[in-house]
């Protein structure tokens, strides 16, 4: 590369006005400086300064006024030492900081979540909540904010957690929720991936995002949503009285797409050989979109069948641990020891963020992971690769990809300071070029839990009826203060839709007898729950995805979760469900399941008032047999077969920790990681695991530094 020349390029379209072109050739060459090991010239760093990427300035080879700016625009962010922001990064919190409240647009690589963090670096405020679409983005988000603030606030990511004077809430929308008669007052509401509140892409979680927007905007003093590839918000009580800011030309990496779909024209063996090509590539992180389980399965095989094992410590450990937790025969289990990991959004939490940690490993671990859009919209890592394999969504109908996911999956490649250039490989066609404007419109479903008065400028004639026609149903079948006391403030149903709450009630009205025998759920014989358990499925018909009898068998042998391992309780359900399967099942069980029970639950103890409350077994439900410690610690990392390691051993009593996670994590990080280091049963996998768990929940004082590779 002739950089010279190069540097008069960028300068002349500069002068043309075209800053995004010039700035995305400056990358490129700042690019072959990283790979070339080259010094940046004063040249290189004015023309940084002038396309604003202030972060790339290299102030030991730069004039006085680089440094200057370099300087200038340095914030505290909660590290040890300020960083410098970019341009558009700058303008952004300057807007933040003068009490607006903004929506942003702006590429995956801008830094949007780093503006969170200098926010409550330089405000000091006293209660943030950010709600993020995934338990795989909460708690990468809590690590991060745990190291930064751990100090001087409380990082709450569950529900009925008791407040502190100072606190920082992550929650996934269903949670955020419950808080809302729990705070009185948030300084910023932070709804990150906020496209995800129009049905247009979440029809099943948008209505839960937007009640958790409604209800908490209202105490907020600001809000900051944020979201990739939105040209413009269309009219909503959503988001007004919020200024939408674009920020979708302010690239800080390269990406450079290769249409090698065109060589190949459809011809399946000609793109798996692209597939493998591209793969061959030692150490380099790849990410391959697939879209669907299927197609999961289908480039797990080809790359295992046609990749030789790694060889890498770490990976044949974990291979062991997967074999011995999930099964030898799992498709994971092979695939691990050929660098290939899986990310979708049914596998366990805490396996999810071990596959991520090898992934991160820069020398070690994975170096491809094979996804569907889970790991693309629900956790912040990029690759320097990224293969499209599928042009298609992973939902029903199997459509192809919009503009809008396309660019979110290809946005994955590249990484500030990292990989200036992404290299993005096309094994289909992409879509064409469009503008997503954004539209969130109030569902009916959700008009149940909604005061028509407040909300009159935002409702038209027709939903202004149903919601006084559902105020008036519900009144006569509960009565008008046990109507107010359900469905005001937050109300008490975790489920959005108040049609389906209303046909719930008018069965338990019409005939009570059919709704006879809910107590046997607490029961301690699963046998005794069968009928209601039939009841309670039938009442979401298609929501389970298996037959209703195999799904109430599969409840029944997931009672034995704690007592048994996951390899026991596959034996016992072969062959209906295998290990995948049961992760969706378990999944159906722990969300679905218990929001429906826990509905029923309340509308049967104000209907019927016969002293039955199933509450215990709702919380067994919602934490799949699990102790609920237990359950919530995989969030945090560690796997259940470790917790039942570590129960086992007499070292830390799960079954006893009855006053919620904050108060298991207090013991844990009293007890310190040295207890459970020493235990004989853990493998020297499962210890890397434990200092990884610990790193994540310890304060910034007591951490312990970490090496990529696992303790010996």
């Amino acid at each position: 590369m002739d950089v010279f020349a190069k540097c008069s390029e960028i300068n002349d379209l500069l002068e043309e006005r075209k800053e995004s072109a010039a700035r995305d050739l400056l990358i490129t060459v700042l690019d072959y400086h990283l790979k070339k090991k080259l010094v940046y010239s004063e040249c290189l760093n004015h023309l940084i300064r002038e396309t604003g990427l202030y972060p790339y300035l290299h102030v030991a080879t730069s004039s006085w006024q680089e440094r200057f700016v370099f300087e200038a625009f340095k914030v505290n962010s909660g590290e040890t030492e300020s960083l410098t922001l970019h341009r558009e990064q700058s303008d952004v919190l300057r807007r933040l900081l003068q009490g607006e409240s903004i929506a942003v647009s702006a590429p995956t690589s801008f830094g949007k979540t780093f503006i969170i963090d200098a926010f409550i670096a330089i405000t000091q405020p006293n209660n943030v909540m950010i709600i993020v679409p995934t338990i795989a983005l909460m708690d990468e988000v809590r690590r991060r904010l745990q190291r930064k603030f751990g100090a001087d606030y409380k990082i709450i990511t569950t529900t009925g957690a008791s407040l502190a004077d100072r606190n920082l809430f992550v929650f996934p929308q269903e949670r955020a929720v419950g808080y809302v008669e729990t705070v009185s007052d948030l300084d910023l509401l932070v709804v990150d991936e906020f496209y995800k509140a129009s049905a247009d892409f979440d029809r099943e979680r948008s209505p839960v995002l937007l009640k958790a927007i409604l209800k908490l905007g209202k105490l907020a003093k600001q809000r900051y949503f944020l979201a990739p590839n939105i040209g413009s918000i269309a009219d909503n009580p959503f988001t007004r009285g919020m200024e939408f800011v674009y920020k979708l030309g302010f690239n800080t990496v390269f990406l450079d797409q290769h249409h090698l779909y065109r060589e190949f024209n459809g011809d399946e063996a000609l793109k798996t050989k692209a597939l493998l090509e591209i793969v061959k590539t030692k150490n380099r992180k790849t990410l391959v979109y697939a879209a669907s389980y299927s197609e999961i399965d289908k480039v797990v095989s080809l790359l295992r069948e046609n990749t030789p094992p790694m060889g890498r410590e770490v990976l044949k450990d974990f291979a062991a641990w997967l074999a011995e937790s999930y099964g030898a025969n799992w498709s994971l289990t092979y695939a691990v020891s050929h660098g290939v990991g899986v990310h979708n959004g049914q596998i366990h939490r805490s396996l999810s963020q071990i596959q991520l940690r090898l992934f991160d490993m820069e020398n070690d671990g994975l170096d491809t992971m094979v996804s569907t859009s889970s790991l693309i919209e629900g956790v912040n890592t990029s690759a320097e690769a990224v293969i499209l394999w599928k042009n298609r969504k992973g939902g029903r109908g199997n459509p192809y990809l919009d503009s809008f996911m396309y660019k979110n999956i290809i946005g994955r490649g590249g990484r500030m300071f990292k990989y200036f250039v992404g290299q993005i490989y096309l094994l289909e066609k992409p879509p064409g070029e469009t503008d997503t404007q954004l539209k969130i419109e109030l569902p009916d479903s959700m008009l149940g839990g909604i005061d028509e008065v407040e909300h009159k400028d935002s409702l038209s004639s027709e939903q202004i009826a149903k919601i006084i026609q559902f105020r008036e149903r519900m009144t006569a079948l509960l009565g008008a203060e046990a109507f107010e006391r359900l469905f005001g403030g937050a109300g008490a149903f975790q489920c959005s839709d108040s049609d389906l709450i209303l046909q719930i009630a008018e069965s338990m009205a019409a005939d009570p007898s059919t709704w006879n025998g809910l107590a046997f759920l607490n029961t301690q014989n699963p046998d005794n729950w069968e009928r209601i358990l039939y009841l309670l499925i039938n009442l979401q018909p298609g929501s389970w995805d298996i037959q209703y009898n195999k799904f109430v068998r599969f409840v029944k042998v997931l009672s034995k979760n704690w007592a048994s391992s996951l390899p026991q309780l596959l034996r016992e359900l072969a062959p209906d469900v295998s290990v995948d399967m049961f992760f969706k099942l378990e999944k159906n069980v722990a969300l679905k399941l218990s929001a429906l029970l826990h509905d029923v639950n309340e509308l049967q103890k104000e209907m019927f008032r016969n002293g039955v409350d199933v509450g215990s077994f709702v919380s067994k439900l919602s934490h799949a047999f699990l102790p609920s410690v237990v359950y919530q610690l995989e969030e945090y990392g560690l796997p259940r077969m470790i917790s039942r390691k570590i129960h086992r051993s007499g070292l830390f009593d799960f079954e006893a920790e009855t006053d919620g996670i904050h108060s298991a994590l207090g013991r844990l990080i009293q007890m310190g990681r040295g207890p459970v280091l020493q235990l004989q049963s853990l493998s020297i996998f499962e210890k890397s695991v434990i200092e990884y768990f610990f790193d994540g929940i310890e304060p910034r004082g007591r951490r312990h530094s970490l090496t990529e590779s696992n303790p010996k």
